[in-house]
C-alpha cells in the first residue's frame, strides 16, 4: 500500500541541518578569527604602552628597559612571532610592538601581515 503524498516529513530538520552545518561552521571559524585579530591589536597596544611607560619608569631605563618590558607582557604563543624597537624623540620615549596575526590558534601558523602598536611616554628628569 502507498503511502499518500501528504505524508510524515520525520527527518527533515535532521537532513537541513547537516545541509547548513558546513555554513554554520565557516561564519563560526570567522567570528574566531575576528577575535584573533582584535586580540592581536590589543596585547601590541597594550605591550607597546609598558615598553613606553618601563623605559621612562625604572632607574636603569632606557631602550633594554623597553624591549624587555614589551616583550614580556606577551603570552608565549605571540611572542615568537613579535618584535619591539624602542627610541626617543622629542622628549618622548617611543615604543612599536609588532606581531603576526595567527591562524585559528596562536603558535600554530601566522597570517604573512603584522600589527602594529605604538606608545610614547614623557622622559622623565632623573635625580
Amino acid at each position: 500500500m502507498r503511502r499518500p503524498l501528504g505524508g510524515s516529513d520525520r527527518g527533515q530538520v535532521s537532513v537541513e541541518f547537516l545541509g547548513l552545518l558546513p555554513l554554520i561552521l565557516l561564519v563560526l571559524v570567522l567570528l574566531w578569527q575576528c577575535a584573533l585579530v582584535g586580540y592581536t591589536y590589543a596585547l601590541a597596544a597594550h605591550s607597546a604602552d609598558r615598553g613606553a611607560r618601563a623605559a621612562t619608569a625604572t632607574e636603569g631605563g632606557g631602550a633594554g628597559a623597553c624591549r624587555t618590558a614589551a616583550e614580556d607582557q606577551l603570552p608565549s604563543a605571540w611572542r615568537d612571532s613579535a618584535s619591539a624597537s624602542c627610541g626617543t624623540a622629542a622628549g618622548l620615549w617611543q615604543a612599536r610592538v609588532r606581531i603576526k596575526v595567527p591562524v585559528l590558534f596562536p603558535g600554530v601558523g601566522d597570517f604573512p601581515w603584522t600589527v602594529t602598536g605604538s606608545a610614547g611616554a614623557a622622559k622623565e628628569a632623573r635625580g
